[in-house]
Formats: C-alpha cells, sequence, structure tokens
C-alpha cells in the first residue's frame, strides 16, 4: 500500500470500492462539492457572508492576489462554519465535512499593492477579515469560477476561484473592542500580538490582522501572506510565553498524553527539567505527501533550551504553541517530547489549525499516565504509537537519549 495508487485501480474502483484503502474518494468528493456550488454562482455574481475568510497571496509581489471566500447564498451561523477551526476541532468533524465547508465557498480574486494597507481599510476588506461576526459581501467575479480545490500544509484547502471586478462589503464588520483599539498604533506589532492574545483575542484573529496590514508601525505596515502570518502568530506567541516558563520550576513527574483527529495522533512526553522539546514525524504511506513511499517517513525538529529551531516549521509551531500555553498556565516547565504520526486516514492536506487544536484539546486534560520512571513514561508511550517505526524513532530521540544519560549520571553521583 506504500506506493502511488495507479489510475489502473481507480478504473476499477470507480469511487466505491475503495481498492486503495482510503476512507473515502477524494476524486468524487471533489466532483460533489462543485456540482453544489456551480447553481449558486449566477451570472458572475456571488452572495453571501464571508464567515470571515479572506487570505493574501504571495505571487507577484507588490501587487498580491488577495481571495475573499463568500459562500454563495449562505448567512449567518451557517456561514461561519465554513472557516471555523475551533468548531471544526470541538465537534470533531471528519475530513469530508471539512472539505465540503471549504470547498463550498466561491473566491473573488483581486490584486492589491502590498505596500498599501490602508486601501483595504478604506474598503473595510480588512475589517471584514477580522470581524466576530459573519459579514454580508457581494462579489462581482469575470468569469464563472474555476472548479478545483486546492490544498496546502498550513493553510485550509481552497475552493472554487475566479478574477473578481468588484467585492463589496454589505454589512459592518465588529472587530474585537481590544484589536479595534489598537488598529492605529504605531507600536511593533509583536508587542500587540502579544498584548491582545493576552486581552482574549484568539489566533485566528490575530493572524488575518497581522496579515491584512492592521498592526505594526504605522509606515512600516504592508500585507503579509497569510501562510507567513500564521507562522509568524504562533511563533511569537509562543517565544514570549516560553521565556516566562523558563522560569518557573519544573515539573516532578514523568507525565504522557495521547489524541488524535483526522488520522493525526500525538503522543507526548514531560519529562522534568528545563524547557526544550523534540517533534517526532512520522508520516506513513499513502499520507498526501508520502504516495509512493513503501514505509514509514521520519523527521525531527529539535528546539534548545534557548528557544531555537534546527528547521523553521509552520506545523512546529502550532504544536509549539499549545505546549506553552499548556506550560505556562500551569506555571511550570518541562522537557517536551512529542510524536505525531500521520495515518493514511488523513489523505487530504487542511492546514496546521489542526495540529495546533489537537494539541490544545489533548494538553488540556489530565495526562493518560504518570511516573516517576522515565523508562515506564517510555513503555505508556510506546503502547499508543501505530508503528514499530515510530516505536523506535521514540527511542532514538535525541531528548530521549539525553534524559536517559543524565539519569545515569545522577545515579552514579548518589553512589557512595
Amino acid at each position: 500500500m506504500g506506493r502511488r495508487i495507479p489510475p489502473s485501480l481507480c478504473a476499477r474502483c470507480k469511487g466505491y470500492k475503495r481498492l486503495c484503502g482510503l476512507p473515502t474518494c477524494p476524486i468524487l468528493e471533489r466532483f460533489r462539492v462543485h456540482a453544489g456550488v456551480a447553481p449558486r454562482v449566477q451570472e458572475g455574481h456571488v452572495e453571501g457572508d464571508t464567515p470571515p475568510s479572506i487570505l493574501v497571496g504571495e505571487a507577484g509581489y507588490p501587487r498580491v492576489p488577495l481571495l475573499y471566500h463568500i459562500p454563495p447564498g449562505v448567512h449567518g451561523e451557517e456561514a461561519r462554519r465554513h472557516d471555523d477551526p475551533k468548531r471544526w476541532a470541538a465537534e470533531r468533524l471528519p475530513l469530508r465535512e471539512i472539505l465540503r465547508y471549504r470547498s463550498g465557498m466561491v473566491a473573488g480574486v483581486s490584486r492589491f499593492d502590498a505596500r498599501r494597507p490602508e486601501r483595504l481599510y478604506e474598503l473595510e476588506l480588512s475589517l471584514a477579515a477580522v470581524s466576530e461576526k459573519p459579514v454580508d459581501s457581494e462579489a462581482s467575479l469575470e468569469k464563472p469560477p474555476v472548479p478545483t480545490l486546492r490544498f496546502d500544509g498550513i493553510l485550509a484547502p481552497q475552493g472554487p476561484s475566479a478574477p473578481a471586478r468588484s467585492i463589496r462589503v454589505a454589512s459592518n464588520p465588529r472587530p474585537p473592542r481590544p484589536l479595534e483599539k489598537r488598529i492605529w498604533d504605531d507600536a511593533r506589532s509583536s508587542d500587540v500580538l502579544v498584548e491582545l492574545y493576552m486581552a482574549g483575542v484568539d489566533v485566528y484573529t490575530l493572524t488575518p490582522a497581522l496579515s491584512l496590514g492592521l498592526l505594526g508601525r504605522l509606515r512600516s505596515r504592508r500585507l503579509v501572506p497569510t501562510r507567513w502570518a500564521i507562522t509568524a502568530v504562533d511563533s511569537t506567541i509562543a517565544s514570549w510565553l516560553l521565556h516566562r516558563v523558563r522560569s518557573f520550576d519544573t515539573i516532578d513527574s514523568y507525565e504522557v498524553y495521547h489524541g488524535g483527529h483526522l488520522g493525526n495522533y500525538f503522543t507526548v512526553i514531560l519529562t522534568p527539567g528545563s524547557y526544550e522539546a523534540e517533534l517526532i514525524e512520522v508520516w506513513h504511506p499513502l499520507t498526501p505527501w508520502t504516495r509512493e513511499a513503501k514505509q514509514p517517513v521520519i523527521y525531527h525538529i529539535r528546539e534548545t533550551p534557548s528557544l531555537k529551531t534546527n528547521i523553521m516549521d509552520g506545523g512546529y509551531e502550532a504544536v509549539r504553541i499549545a505546549v506553552a500555553e499548556h506550560l505556562y498556565r500551569r506555571r511550570r516547565q518541562a522537557k517536551a517530547i512529542i510524536v505525531r504520526e500521520i495515518t493514511r486516514e488523513y489523505y487530504a492536506p487542511v492546514g496546521n489549525w489542526h495540529i495546533r487544536e489537537t494539541m490544545r484539546r489533548i494538553l488540556s486534560g489530565p495526562p493518560l499516565a504518570r511516573s516517576d520512571s522515565l523508562e515506564q513514561a517510555l513503555s505508556e508511550a510506546a503502547k499508543r504509537l501505530r508503528s514499530r517505526e515510530a516505536r523506535e524513532a521514540l527511542l532514538r530521540a535525541s531528548l530521549t537519549r539525553k534524559a536517559r544519560s543524565q539519569l545515569s549520571l545522577d545515579r552514579f553521583l548518589r553512589q557512595p
């Protein structure tokens, strides 16, 4: 099952025999959602509530694309469901439902000068992006939307799109009050991000605020590609939290956590000691990035006590902010070993929001196991792992070897 799915197999299967082993047929799913959206786009006019869902691209700088998403004919709370990662995670929606919501929006695409974010403010597009409630919107398209579903490892999937003649915000956006008060402040974006986060503004609002130029020094504000803004917000907030976590007392026992969603399974070991972290990603065959692999593909990301990582990775930053929030909330520090197993149930990438939310949920409850023994914690963690390769990678992890060496040294120093 580790090789690419041959067209001949798809031809025999016809989408219903599941010969490839995937839980649903991505090809048929794509046709279903496009058939549902097309009749609601009449003569190039799209009307509905943006959830909000507005994305800044990166091609063609300085005139970058802005995708303004509208679910045709959908309003209010039903529109919000088309871009609501926290609800998707809380309700544990299956992958096909999330793809249905994302594919049910049409994006009007316009280009704006990244050096002039105030233009989007004047049109209320940036305000619509950070509204607490869905915003009534209209878009006039130059041609019928292209029936496609685009996937990305960081962004949520993008549905049909077409160049827009015009985009109009037809109702009043309502940004969170703390954000609204800071829009015209001439202050470093990193400082404002942390202040707003501590005031209760969610990262899913802070990201478009940064991306659409609502934060930062007034003279140096720019439109920032949404993909970059997601990672920047996670990294900025997590680093601020972890700088404070490093001053807390350490936990006094080994803790094991486990959980999953959308075919992604996370096993976390927190060990006593000063903060540092290691993420072990185990990609099983037949995931979006391992179609041709014959065995699991594994790689490690390490963060040192000085908060430096060996790789800049948006998925790791989503893990990191959840760990930082957990330790800051407890007023404790620890070393964190995280194993993420991505199985073939994850047949289409939906962005890294699910990493952040799954880790938050796992760490919001009590540990599955707590012990005074590293070996017992490793044993408990290994029981939850789905492959031999993942268990071996856990035992070979840098932090695992480091913890074992430290225990050996401690036992030696305690000898009479």
